[in-house]
């Protein structure tokens, strides 16, 4: 899976002295990055909807890079947004497909930070600016960033700049970028994200043994569920036997909702689930359950130590 999706929105990266500089250095520092050229994939803007939003699926975190054009984004990458970010798939009453992943801008400015002031030539803050970006990313459930800008990033001949300054400050740029990156992947949040994706897709599939997930578990874990309270690894295998004899395979765990809490090295997890599933006495189960999770760090590994499971009534 591609951890990390950068969207490439600048019209033509070739030409580009900043924005060239920031993608490679990105692509040549960041684990599992995948980096998209609008321009060369799209040159003639008939954008591949499946393939963009299947790139979006697989992503963590979501970068938009691009130059700052008459104060919002390039055309080719406007309208990726506008084919990609569909009913149903980004907004929506079934459209959470990107909720909770993270969302960051990373741009370059020509302008000066002074011209971005009410009393500079282009009155209003770039934050102003981004509004209706940030609020695309909260219609679409997306964590909406901190953005990355810098400015002073054109180059003009005998006119403005320097090659060597510009490039300059796209590696000042592209340092900080991978940076935030870096730490968006390997923050908390996303771990423990990353565990429960994987932890429900192997539930849906109910393997013959519970191998998988006692990897996972501390060796004394509590496992509260509606079926009783079980200690342990051996307490998890009696559960886990017991619900296998209950649910068919291939059922559906939807994540409906993630938040996750850290104080001093502690670590709880709660979530909403909803499973759907057909069972071996011929009903059709549609659940919704409140999940808490406490957990710890091992040795870089995200171990659970109680999982409660509750029904919610009604």
């Amino acid at each position: 899976m591609s951890k990390v999706l950068v969207i490439s929105g600048h019209p033509n990266l070739d030409s580009s002295y900043t924005n060239k500089v920031i993608l490679k250095q990105a692509e040549n520092n960041v684990h599992d990055i995948q980096v998209r050229r609008l321009d060369t994939l799209y040159p003639d803007f008939r954008i591949d909807v499946e393939a963009e939003q299947q790139a979006l699926l697989e992503a963590d975190v979501v970068v938009l890079q691009f130059p700052f054009y008459w104060y919002s984004i390039p055309a080719l990458l406007k309208k990726w947004i506008d084919d990609v970010f569909s009913y149903n798939f980004a907004c929506g009453s079934k459209g959470d497909k990107l909720k909770g992943k993270d969302f960051l801008l990373s741009f370059t400015i020509g302008g000066p930070s002074e011209s971005y002031d009410p009393l500079g030539y282009n009155h209003f803050s770039i934050e102003q600016l981004l509004m209706p970006l940030q609020q695309t990313a909260y219609l679409a459930g997306m964590n909406f960033q901190k953005p990355l800008y810098s400015h002073g990033m054109v180059f003009i001949p005998g006119v403005y700049n320097t090659q060597e300054g510009v490039e300059a400050k796209a590696l000042e740029h592209s340092n900080m970028l991978v940076s935030r990156i870096n730490a968006l992947v390997d923050s908390t949040e996303n771990r423990v994200k990353k565990l429960v994706k994987a932890w429900f897709e192997k539930f849906d599939v109910l393997p013959e043994t519970g191998d998988y997930f006692v990897e996972s578990l501390s060796k004394d874990v509590t496992w509260i569920a509606p079926e009783g309270e079980f200690k342990g690894h051996a307490g998890f295998n009696d559960w886990y036997q017991t619900v296998r004899g209950v649910f068919k395979p291939d059922c559906q765990h939807i994540v409906e909702n993630v938040q996750v809490f850290e104080n001093e090295g502690d670590i709880k997890a709660e979530l909403r689930i909803r499973l759907i599933a057909d069972t071996f006495s011929g009903e059709s189960i549609n659940l919704l359950v409140n999940e808490k999770w406490d957990l710890v760090d091992v040795d870089s590994k995200l171990v659970i130590t109680r999982y409660l499971v509750e029904p919610v009534q009604g």
